[in-house]
């Protein structure tokens, strides 16, 4: 595509014509085929998340967390208390369909609006939810309500640079990989690298469309393994808009 150039000669941006900006999150439950996200709640959810927390075998999934391990149900309870007064960020609980309990929490934040910004953070998944069909419809769920319910063009996912596992799932999820800001910020008085990753508006329909072919009950055996695997799906669906994109460029 050939640069956009101004009266003056300098390179601008693609325009975003009729922008208007994005909404606001709002209280709405997002209902899924394996969870329901509601906003955080603490007497219908403290109990459910304290105890889907204490079936780790230690503090490690806290490692890169600015919060826990807590030692007691009333040290969480405080934390989920002060949690749940916010709105930016805005925290939710991710509630297993099947028993109808809360397995973990995540969070819209830095929520930005007017130029269409939003990132998932805060992302606490007991035992129960990690590697789970459940834990996967959770992010599709956010991703559909931030692109298609709210009009956000950019969705972020930021985690400390030496966490690997989070890393992996950021890309695992469709997000793409964009690069280090040194010396980030201090938690727990160490430094912490900040690793960004991102998904916009235009490879949402491709990262949409993984999901719902992962999701699908064909593409797990009578074990509950899954056949395909969630970024498999989500680069064929990449590569064939980009090859859609190519054909359509080259015919016009």
């Amino acid at each position: 595509m050939a640069q956009r150039l101004n009266e003056y000669m300098q390179p601008i941006g693609l325009p975003v014509p009729d922008w208007k900006g994005a909404q606001l999150p709002g209280r709405e439950p997002l209902v899924g085929r394996y969870c329901r996200i509601e906003r955080v709640d603490v007497e219908r959810h403290v109990e459910d998340l304290y105890e889907a927390y204490r079936t780790a075998e230690d503090g490690r999934d806290w490692t890169y967390l600015a919060v826990g391990p807590f030692e007691s149900l009333e040290a969480y309870r405080e934390h989920l208390t002060k949690a749940a007064t916010l709105t930016d960020p805005m925290h939710h609980a991710v509630i297993d369909l099947a028993t109808g309990k809360a397995v973990g929490t995540l969070a819209l934040m830095r929520i930005d609006a007017p130029n269409g910004v939003i990132e998932v953070g805060h992302v606490t998944y007991s035992p129960r939810l990690k590697r789970t069909r459940i834990a996967t419809d959770a992010m599709g769920l956010m991703m559909k309500y931030v692109f298609e319910d709210l009009g956000y063009r950019r969705f972020e996912w930021k985690c400390d640079s030496l966490n690997g596992p989070s890393r992996a799932a950021a890309l695992r999820y469709g997000f793409k990989f964009e690069g280090i800001f040194r010396q980030a910020i201090v938690t727990r008085g160490r430094n912490r690298d900040t690793a960004w990753f991102s998904v916009i508006d235009s490879e949402y329909p491709a990262v949409r469309d993984g999901f719902a072919q992962w999701l699908d009950e064909r593409n797990f055996d009578a074990q509950g393994n899954q056949r395909e695997r969630l970024g498999d799906l989500i680069a064929q669906r990449q590569a064939l808009a980009a090859e859609v994109e190519a054909k359509a460029k080259a015919g016009g």
